[in-house]
C-alpha cells in the first residue's frame, strides 16, 4: 500500500510482523555486505522489536547473516545503565547478541553518563570513526534504521514539541521525555532520513489512531514527529495497528 508518507505493509498479527521484519533485516544485510562489504544498522528499543531480535538469533536467520560484517548502532537510548531493564542496548544484548559478535562492532550510546550533551557529541564522533567519515560533515548513510512509533507519534526519542525535532545538522542530541519522564540521547532526523532503508515497525490496536493520524491526517509534525520521516520509509504494521487506515483491513 503506497502512501505519500511512506509505503505500508500490513501483516495479520504481531508474530507475522516480527517474522517479516526479521526477513527484511536479513535481506538488507546480505545486500549491503555484497555491495559494500559491511552492513550498518541502528537498532530500535521498545516492545515490538523485541520479537524481531529473538527471531534474528534463531538458526534460520542467524546463519544467513555474516555477523562479523555488521556494525551495530542505536537509534536512541534512555539514561539508564546497560543492565537496566529499560535499556535499549540491554534488550539487544540479551536477545540478539547471543550470536558471536566482535565487540568493536557494537556501538552503544552511554546515556547513563550525566553529561548527555557530551555523550551525544561523543556518539557522533564514534559513528564517524566507525564509518570513516568526517564528524563535522553531512551525516553518513546507514544501511538500515529500525524504528518504532509511540502512541504519541514519537519515533526514536524524538518527542512532540521538543527542540530535537528541529535539529538541522547534528546527528545525535540529548532529549527529554515528559511521559514517562526520562532523559534520552537520540539520533536526529538528518541521519535517520539519510539512511538507505528506514523500517518502522508498529503493532497493536492502541497505536491505530496515531498511525492513521501520522500517515493520513493533516500535516502536524510538531505534534506527530513521525510525520517528519522520509516518504521513502517503509511501515511494517500488524492488522490491529492498521485498522483505521484506508484499505488497511484489505491488505
Amino acid at each position: 500500500m503506497n502512501r505519500p508518507r511512506g509505503e505500508v505493509r500490513v501483516f495479520a498479527d504481531a508474530e507475522e510482523l516480527g517474522r517479516a521484519a526479521a526477513r527484511e533485516f536479513v535481506h538488507l544485510a546480505q545486500d549491503a555486505v555484497a555491495a559494500r562489504g559491511r552492513f550498518t544498522v541502528a537498532l530500535a528499543g521498545g516492545s515490538t522489536p523485541r520479537r524481531v531480535y529473538e527471531l534474528l538469533a534463531e538458526p534460520e536467520h542467524r546463519e544467513a547473516v555474516d555477523w562479523g560484517r555488521v556494525e551495530f548502532f542505536w537509534g536512541d537510548e534512555r539514561a539508564v545503565a546497560p543492565e537496566h531493564p529499560d535499556s535499549n542496548y540491554g534488550m539487544a544484548a540479551a536477545l540478539l547478541f547471543k550470536v558471536a559478535l566482535p565487540p568493536e562492532r557494537i556501538h552503544r550510546i552511554q546515556a547513563e553518563r550525566p553529561d548527555r550533551d557530551a555523550v551525544a557529541l561523543e556518539y557522533q564522533l564514534e559513528i564517524a570513526r566507525a564509518l570513516d567519515v568526517p564528524a563535522d560533515g553531512p551525516p553518513p548513510r546507514l544501511d538500515l534504521i529500525l524504528l518504532g512509533m509511540g502512541a504519541d507519534g514519537h519515533t526514536a526519542s524524538l518527542f512532540p514539541h521538543t527542540e530535537a525535532l528541529r535539529e538541522p545538522h547534528r546527528w545525535v542530541v540529548p532529549n527529554h521525555a515528559e511521559k514517562p519522564r526520562a532523559d534520552r540521547v537520540t539520533l536526529t532526523f538528518p541521519i535517520i532520513n539519510g539512511a538507505r532503508a528506514i523500517r518502522v515497525v508498529v503493532a497493536g490496536a492502541e497505536k491505530a489512531p496515531t498511525l492513521m493520524a501520522v500517515l493520513e491526517g493533516p500535516s502536524d509534525p510538531e505534534r506527530l514527529p513521525s510525520q517528519r520521516l522520509s516518504p521513502d520509509a517503509v511501515w511494517l504494521v500488524d492488522r490491529p495497528a492498521a485498522r483505521d487506515l484506508a484499505g488497511g483491513r484489505d491488505v
